[in-house]
């Protein structure tokens, strides 16, 4: 798998533009794992977007805490690796942000039903 996938980066590398080439040439560009993980990784980011519009009361919420943990921890992690990989630091935070959401909402949930009992 890991030749075809240096055939097809070979054959692309004699299209990618002289403009586009630091970010092609970028030690965390599209010819390593650091660019695709984030980019695949925004499918979460999209899935937790969906999941605003679901009922509270089907929300997991260690799912949700585990999401937020986990974005939050690689955000950090993201930093201090190196190369620097700024797109899994974003994807993390939004990761993060979107899952700390859910829990507010699931335990702002849980309040509102202890209160009416």
């Amino acid at each position: 798998m890991a030749g075809v996938y240096r055939a097809v980066v070979k054959v692309a590398d004699k299209f990618v533009p002289t403009k586009l080439r630091p970010l092609w040439e970028h030690e965390a560009g599209p010819k390593t794992i650091f660019f695709w993980a984030p980019a695949f990784k925004w499918g979460l980011v999209m899935a937790g977007l969906g999941d605003l519009n679901r009922p509270v009361e089907s929300l997991s919420l260690p799912q949700s805490v585990s999401l937020a943990a986990t974005g939050l921890i690689w955000s950090r992690y993201s930093l201090v690796i190196i190369p620097k990989n700024y797109s899994l630091f974003a994807v993390n935070v939004f990761v993060a942000i979107t899952n700390l959401y859910q829990i507010g909402r699931a335990i702002k949930h849980q309040q509102n039903l202890k209160k009416k009992e």
